[in-house]
């Protein structure tokens, strides 16, 4: 007898490897119908099947990432030699 707050659909069902693999349409149809599984491989936990719509557990943010300058803040190191644009060639005519 269920209990009548249980809700079976809430739950993540475990799969081994080898039932996706045998049964992939019929789970395939359940994750379109909002079911969400679990997949394991040799009992370990591998992976999550899940609707595209429905929100991926996340961990709560509590403090947005910040970004602080560019690309174009870095230093660019001075090289001795001869100019890219020749080394680029160089390495070009290697090809034909």
């Amino acid at each position: 007898m269920a209990h009548p707050e249980w809700d079976e659909s809430l739950v993540e069902r475990r799969i081994s490897q080898r039932e996706l693999r045998n049964d992939s349409a019929k789970i395939l149809r359940e994750v379109r119908a909002g079911r969400s599984f679990v997949v394991t491989n040799n009992g370990e936990p591998v992976g999550r099947l899940m609707p595209l719509d429905e929100p991926q557990p996340r961990l709560a943010i509590t403090r947005p990432a910040t970004r602080v300058g560019g690309w174009l803040d870095l230093p660019v190191p001075q090289v001795e030699g001869e100019s890219l644009a020749d080394a680029l060639d160089d390495m070009r005519a290697d090809r034909y």
